[in-house]
């Protein structure tokens, strides 16, 4: 096995060697086994804004090739669109050219991998104004979250290459018959970055479970696409492992916000400390030493005073006394 393995390096040296730099860019792997046909399956639901679609493809290890799920992502940057990775006939070898992120999606050997990459470009979606628009013609995503959708079959038509029989590779033997295009010539030369490191997660969790070996699965994986997004703080188990290590670094964003949030509690619980309407009950409480002034009333309790009046009516009673003298 090692003198097999160091025999394919240096038949990877000197094919790099007679290879035009402009062809082998990207490429980290050569090997003479194509890579098995596409499985087929579901595309589960984009659950937010925000996040893209990168289909699963076959990649190839020291146990030879595996299945990396295809995954919904958080986008690098705001304008951002993924040009999968792709398996490429050239030399007598095949060889992988890795994908990255860019303005426009480039070439990727017109294999169709569905949901939006058709074989041309991408027509799962576009960027308008910052904020990334689904098309829900090609894409799987959850409406009752996501408003910013449109439909555009036209696009589907006019990108999509017939892979019937699911080819993962161009050229070569029973390949994909396409020839970069020159905007997608023009794409590729443009500058651009490699996977995030969310996504390099994803690629080593897959490469580390042997149930994704195409030797275990024969063509049919157990996990061909992951079931909730990379980075969402709600990821489970299982396969979906680089989820659970992508944790910790999507919840640092989170905390430094909340603490704010603390932080400015306290300058709206710091309001009692002036506590003006303390210093105004006093007023109110003033009032306590103006009801003397009601209390001053007494003037009414001259009533009693008043009411021996009445009791005056006997001093005419003697006057009553003096009917005998009429008689």
């Amino acid at each position: 096995m090692k003198a097999l393995r160091s025999l394919r390096l240096l038949l990877l040296a000197m094919l790099i060697s007679v290879v035009p730099a402009s062809s082998f860019a990207g490429v980290f792997i050569s090997i003479g086994i194509a890579p098995p046909v596409l499985p087929v399956y579901v595309q589960p639901p984009c659950p937010e804004d925000g996040l893209m679609w990168t289909p699963g493809y076959w990649a190839y290890g020291p146990d030879g090739y595996y299945w990396i799920p295809g995954a919904w992502v958080p986008s690098p940057y705001a304008g951002a669109l993924w040009t999968p990775p792709y398996w490429g006939w050239e030399g007598g070898h095949y060889l992988f050219h890795d994908g990255y992120w860019g303005s426009h999606v480039g070439y990727y050997g017109g294999v169709n991998y569905g949901f939006g990459y058709m074989g041309i470009g991408f027509a799962g979606g576009e960027w308008r104004g910052g904020r990334f628009a689904y098309n829900t013609a090609i894409v799987n995503v959850n409406r009752t979250v996501i408003r910013n959708t449109y439909i555009n079959q036209t696009i589907v038509r006019n990108n999509t290459i017939v892979n019937d029989r699911r080819v993962a590779f161009s050229g070569g033997p029973g390949g994909i018959r396409h020839e970069a295009t020159p905007q997608e010539r023009i794409a590729s030369n443009e500058r651009h970055v490699g996977a995030t490191s969310i996504q390099q997660q994803h690629f080593q969790a897959a490469a580390r479970d042997p149930q994704q070996r195409f030797s275990a699965n024969r063509g049919r994986p157990a996990n061909v696409a992951a079931a909730r997004p990379l980075a969402s703080p709600n990821r489970g188990g299982g396969n979906d492992r680089p989820g659970a290590a992508n944790r910790p670094e999507a919840r640092p964003a989170a905390r430094p916000e909340a603490r704010q949030a603390q932080e400015a509690r306290p300058a709206q619980q710091s309001r009692p400390v002036t506590q003006p309407r303390p210093e105004a009950r006093p007023a109110q409480q003033a009032r306590p030493e103006s009801r003397p002034a009601q209390q001053s009333r007494p003037a009414p309790q001259a009533r009693p005073e008043s009411r021996p009046a009445p009791q005056s009516r006997p001093a005419p009673r003697p006057a009553e006394h003096e009917k005998p003298r009429g008689r």
